[in-house]
């Protein structure tokens, strides 16, 4: 397997609650992200966790 990192090409839509969305928007905003790179840090973080992904 290449040490070259994974190119981000595989699109992702959700239907989220409105409220879910509102919340994904603040907090990317209070950590100066777009909303799309806060879902994605959110969700590394919850499968790394869990065991579902390597650790980076």
């Amino acid at each position: 397997m290449s040490d070259e990192p994974e190119k981000r090409s595989a699109p992702l839509g959700l239907r989220v609650l409105p409220s879910l969305k509102s919340a994904l928007e603040q907090a990317a905003k209070d950590d100066r992200r777009s909303v799309a790179a806060m879902a994605e840090l959110i969700l590394t973080d919850w499968l790394e966790e869990k065991g579902y992904l390597s650790r980076r």
